[in-house]
């Protein structure tokens, strides 16, 4: 496993770091004791980061990583949380309800601080909010050594941009933006680095669409994207390989993004994973399945308020045309 800086924070992060969001069964009714298992194993392999929030399983999660936790030393790994967003449409980064989820998530988790906190989906909800309200509540609560970095996930880039532009923060966590399919994330290292902002990666399989899984119910790839991404899957499976192989190589391969965050209630193919993460990448095959996926490339979809999107995105969302390309 390799360890990567994340960027002013001191913090050596892995390469492959344990999403929990499965332990809140987000994607399958999962096996508790095997779920916890799988958190075992992802330290084992050498993962030292996890990230999870109050949102997924709506507290489940975290209260799962409690049944671990405390039985493994603290200094042995970092824990990311987040919060403002609890339910599918219940959001609240009031600087009340931000003290309220610090001391639940720690209460949940039975710890006694954070190596990382971020404002979660935060592109549903004003920004002015985050950066006038939330941010400024995080800050004193870091003071009383709760929370050690601060930072915003999300999926819009534009909304990035509008943090980076306005105030300081000490990383980012981006999903589906740097995938086999999608890789705007890297044009917004730039300006990370000079800023000194740690960058993560989250989600490889861009929630299954670069696998053989079936998408879960929620995904947003229309059909003709679904296609490509299946004639993209079969291409790796008669070259003996599997895409999702490739897709988890390709996506820690930047040691510019310091980690790339995913998960599984699942042991055995969290170990997996690991594994792949230590075996060369086939350079002949990523070239084929780029080019297999061309007609995708950085297809994206709107989420949150209209205001937090690019201004294109809606235009590219339906007709399959990128911004910039005239067809």
């Amino acid at each position: 496993m390799q360890y990567r800086s994340l960027g002013q924070t001191g913090l050596n992060i892995s390469a492959l770091s344990f999403g929990a969001s499965s332990l809140g069964a987000e994607f399958r009714k999962i096996d508790i004791p095997e779920a916890l298992r799988a958190v075992r194993v992802a330290l084992d392999c050498g993962m030292n980061f996890i990230d999870t929030s109050p949102y997924y399983g709506r507290g489940m999660s975290e209260a799962l990583l409690g049944q671990v936790l405390p039985d493994l030393p603290r200094d042995s790994y970092y824990l990311g949380t987040k919060l403002g967003r609890y339910a599918p449409a219940h959001f609240d980064f009031s600087s009340r309800r931000v003290i309220e989820s610090v001391d639940v998530s720690l209460q949940r988790m039975k710890v006694d601080y954070l190596d990382v906190i971020l404002c979660h989906d935060v592109e549903f909800v004003d920004l002015d909010q985050i950066l006038e309200e939330t941010i400024p509540a995080l800050e004193k609560i870091r003071a009383q050594g709760k929370v050690r970095f601060i930072g915003v996930s999300g999926y819009p880039m534009k909304m990035f941009r509008y943090f980076l532009e306005r105030t300081n923060l000490d990383l980012i966590l981006s999903y589906n933006h740097y995938t086999l399919q999608n890789t705007m994330l890297m044009e917004l290292v730039p300006d990370c680095q000079q800023q000194g902002v740690g960058v993560m990666n989250a989600a490889p399989f861009s929630a299954r669409l670069l696998s053989t899984a079936p998408l879960p119910p929620w995904h947003k790839a229309p059909e003709w994207v679904r296609e490509v991404a299946r004639r993209a899957a079969a291409h790796a499976a008669e070259r003996g390989s599997d895409i999702a192989r490739l897709a988890l190589q390709y996506a820690i391969a930047p040691e510019e993004l310091t980690t790339c965050v995913t998960g599984s209630a699942n042991p055995e193919r969290v170990a997996q994973w690991c594994r792949w993460a230590e075996e060369p990448m086939d350079q002949g095959l990523l070239q084929e399945v780029l080019k297999i996926l061309e007609p995708v490339h950085n297809w994206f979809y709107l989420e949150g308020l209209p205001e937090n999107n690019d201004p294109l995105a809606e235009r590219y969302v339906s007709t399959g045309v990128a911004p910039g390309e005239t067809n």
